[in-house]
């Protein structure tokens, strides 16, 4: 048995925080007694270790969940039993939204206000909304002739395996564990290694709100083994994944063992379009949210503008004046602060090394180069942006995952689409332009899973989350996701006489 610490986050929030493994609702040791140990991005102070799956505990966590999916108990509870249970982990995580927001803001640097006020609300939201979707889901009956009767059921697949990024812990958790959950699927989820502590929270509070054992189990530990052993399982129906786009690929190379479904979300690398008619304050405004949020680990971060010429200068001019004064740096508990450290030394090194780059590549800087040295405390990036780039620089090629925008021109439509679409990558996209007709029409034209008109990131729960090309397989949220946890039966019924 793992034993809880007492701890007491730099805004005074005191809890009690999970330090094991969850299987079958029990928190226990990981069989080998390794440990991950969660950082403050602020100070680099220790927060806590928690314990670090291996191979072995893995295999536990997918036959808990295995027992669990075959068990009475689990099979017999209808989709409006389910929906109870989704609805009151809703509620438990609405008494206790103070403690995970704290929990995600000291682990991942995000500002506490932000991991409250979006991170959290999302999460509640998620899980009513599932809640409501349980007892809703069902096949149809298919006319044929009047010798056969034809319907299909939508059944769980089973033991469903899943893995969520650092940049959004309880939140990506509540996206992949709300519509698996309520199409009846059992579960085994591991959070990012970076950010191992708020998974477990909500793991206890799943449990208080009456979900059987076994069927979700939470299993932290590093991607290379942990993770590698999930997706792997020979006994695992499905794999889903937010990350890379490389982790994504071996993800779907290990699935094939057993011809896993899979839900892949991976890499982008979004457009923002500002035309010469659009609001240039509105276009601004959001394309700050777009590439700042979350200090730019967002994976839909809209990092390349496209700015049509006759606004270019006064744009970048904008843009730039913006950011000086809407990117407030500091430490996440700060009320004032909104752009608090990136997740871990390695992404702020990362992050800085295209800096770097660009400067090299002949990309100019219009903001970014002072930065704070490095050896000073805490994984601080201040917002960095260059203009007059070009298609063959680096990072306007690669998914740099900060507050690091690119910014370049485009003559006409068509030359804005060209330039929009030259990417590997199809995850969002924003087009900013008073015209209708364009606004659509762009929007239809532009290679991404989701495109925003006049805003960039105000995503919603009900609407579906995914990318074309290497930006992922499938959907998440709204009613799209609960495909990807359910699969088709056809019952075909003999109505007439056997001839």
């Amino acid at each position: 048995m793992a034993q809880p610490v007492q701890l007491t986050a730099p805004n005074k929030v005191s809890y009690l925080q999970p330090t094991g493994l969850f299987i079958n609702n029990e928190f226990v040791a990981a069989k080998s007694g390794e440990t991950i140990t969660a950082v403050n991005p602020y100070d680099e102070s220790v927060i806590a270790s928690v314990a670090s799956a291996g191979a072995e505990d893995i295999d536990l966590a997918v036959a808990a969940a295995r027992k669990a999916f075959n068990s009475e108990e689990w099979q017999s509870l209808g989709g409006y039993d389910r929906g109870l249970l989704l609805t009151r982990l809703a509620e438990l995580c609405e008494r206790d939204r103070e403690i995970l927001a704290t929990i995600d803001a000291w682990d991942n640097g995000k500002p506490y206000e932000q991991a409250l006020g979006e991170d959290v609300a999302e999460v509640i939201s998620v899980f009513r909304y599932y809640g409501g979707w349980a007892d809703k889901i069902h096949g149809q009956t298919i006319p044929t002739s009047e010798a056969k009767l034809a319907y299909t059921r939508h059944e769980p697949l089973g033991v469903c395996g899943q893995v969520i990024p650092w940049n959004y812990p309880v939140m990506m958790a509540a996206w992949k564990l709300g519509p698996a959950l309520a199409c009846g699927n059992t579960v085994v989820i591991k959070a990012a290694e970076q950010t191992p502590l708020s998974i477990l929270y909500l793991a206890g509070l799943i449990k208080e709100a009456g979900f059987p054992a076994g069927v979700v189990n939470v299993v932290n530990g590093l991607g290379a083994t942990a993770g590698a052993a999930l997706a792997s399982h020979a006994d695992v129906d499905k794999i889903a994944f937010t990350g890379s786009t490389n982790t994504g690929k071996a993800i779907m190379r290990a699935a094939a063992t057993n011809l896993k479904q899979i839900t892949l979300e991976t890499g982008g690398k979004s457009p923002l379009l500002v035309f010469e008619d659009a609001n240039l304050d509105q276009a601004v405004k959001w394309s700050h949210v777009g590439i700042m949020s979350n200090m730019g680990q967002i994976c839909t971060s809209t990092s390349r503008i496209y700015v049509q010429e006759s606004i270019y200068e006064d744009f970048v001019e904008k843009f730039k004046q913006y950011t000086v004064e809407n990117s407030i740096v500091g430490s996440q508990f700060d009320a004032k602060v909104n752009h608090g450290p990136q997740v871990s030394a390695a992404q702020k090194k990362r992050i800085l090394s295209y800096l770097e780059t660009a400067k090299s590549e002949g990309a100019q800087l219009v903001l970014g180069g002072e930065q704070p040295a490095a050896d000073a405390k805490g994984y601080f990036v201040n917002p960095i942006i260059f203009k007059d780039v070009n298609r063959d620089m680096t990072p306007v090629r690669e998914e740099v995952f900060g507050p690091f925008v690119v910014i370049q021109s485009f003559k006409d439509q068509k030359d804005a689409i060209a330039k929009a679409n030259d990417t590997e990558y199809g995850l969002g996209a924003a087009v900013f332009t008073e015209n209708i007709t364009r606004a659509h029409t762009v929007a239809n034209a532009i290679q991404a899973g989701m495109v925003w008109i006049n805003s960039s990131q105000d995503s919603h729960f009900a609407i579906p989350f995914g990318g074309y090309k290497q930006s992922g397989i499938g959907r998440e949220l709204g009613e799209y996701a609960l495909s990807a946890y359910t699969q088709v039966k056809a019952v075909h019924v003999n109505l007439g006489t056997w001839l």
